[in-house]
């Protein structure tokens, strides 16, 4: 009998300290720049102050970006522009430094985090701090088999877990969360259909190399089949998570929401990170508050439930590459809004003004 037990995690979260932010807010009232000219960097600010339980709103210093990594059985119905069972490669063109998050991240001083659960590669021929979390070869071809096993996809959710576990115990103050996968996005477009009650047609998007028609269909329809799977588990989340997911996916859900739990707050990427948050809020309606959506992609899969969750991208940039790209893009602005909410002066007072009534 497993010890899991996923409606713990309603009592464990709690939201961002509304106080601190009320706190918030009326310090930046009194700031020199008018609350409300600085757009959504106000918004930002404030709720990073909320989040860390701090006025003023400490710097970002040690973000990180966290990849959670695997290969999709239904990848062999031709649903990606990618070869099945080719996500080994993108993770080690990542670790030599020839992928897009790997050139922003050197940009940008963030180090990057590989976590493999599912690729479909030989162990060895990746590093032990990469592989140690895997927990099988490849996902399963959810069109017309499972995922994972019961087993599996606790394995998988506890290694999530246990990643977010250690980005806090290290002092990471803001996880860039993305995935590397192949077939990835199809596995979150069920996800999405599912726990939104959408068809398959409505989720369906071109994945990050943009396919023809053709597999846009053969994708769709794929999607459609496993959406029948997914309907009669949508009770429980992590039987969901074996029978349409992946063992990436249920890992970033369980990373998700052990994040929340631990306070620390999660830039959202692509559908992948998306379908997984939808899966999280489901589990525990107050995790959404600690993450934020960094662009939009153009996955139809994501703008569905993003807005199933009330989080608007801070981005339009059209990056659809995936890996953690696009939401790299957007730590700058969440740093930006953190230093112009501790640094901007206050407006002085003037003497013998009378003061404002709370």
């Amino acid at each position: 009998m497993s010890s899991l037990n996923l409606d713990d995690f309603t009592d464990l979260i709690e939201r961002p300290d509304g106080g601190v932010r009320r706190d918030a807010e009326a310090r930046r009232e009194r700031q020199i720049v008018p609350p409300g000219s600085l757009g959504r960097l106000d918004d930002l600010g404030e709720w990073l102050s909320a989040a860390q339980a701090s006025v003023p709103v400490r710097p970002i210093e040690q973000p990180r970006v966290v990849l959670f990594a695997g290969d999709h059985g239904v990848a062999e119905l031709g649903v990606s522009a990618r070869p099945a069972g080719s996500a080994g490669e993108l993770v080690r063109e990542i670790l030599e430094g020839g992928r897009p998050v790997s050139v922003l991240a050197r940009r940008l001083g963030v180090p990057v985090r590989i976590v493999d659960l599912a690729l479909d590669c030989d162990p060895d021929s990746l590093p032990d701090e990469v592989v140690r979390h895997r927990v099988r070869r490849g996902s399963g071809r959810i069109d017309v088999e499972d995922a994972l096993t019961a087993e599996e996809a606790e394995a998988a959710f506890r290694a999530g877990v246990a990643v977010a576990d250690e980005e806090a115990d290290a002092g990471t103050d803001v996880v860039v969360l993305g995935d590397v996968s192949v077939g990835g996005t199809t596995a979150a477009g069920v996800l999405v259909a599912a726990l939104c009650g959408t068809d398959a047609s409505v989720v369906t998007g071109r994945g990050g190399l943009a396919i023809d028609d053709l597999a846009w269909m053969r994708k769709c329809a794929a999607i459609r089949d496993a959406l029948r799977r997914a309907r009669p588990v949508l009770g429980d989340q992590l039987q969901l998570l074996a029978t349409v997911g992946g063992a990436d996916l249920a890992a970033m859900t369980g990373f998700l929401l052990q994040s929340a739990v631990r306070k620390t707050p999660v830039i959202l990427d692509g559908v992948v990170a998306a379908a997984c948050a939808l899966v999280a809020q489901r589990v525990a309606f107050r995790a959404p508050d600690w993450w934020l959506a960094a662009h939009d992609s153009g996955e139809p899969g994501q703008a569905k439930a993003l807005d199933r969750m009330a989080l608007e991208p801070l981005l339009s940039h059209g990056v659809t590459v995936g890996e953690g790209a696009g939401a790299l893009l957007a730590l700058p602005l969440v740093q930006a809004a953190a230093a112009l909410a501790a640094e901007l002066p206050e407006k002085p007072t003037v003497e013998g003004e009378p003061e404002k009534e709370e």
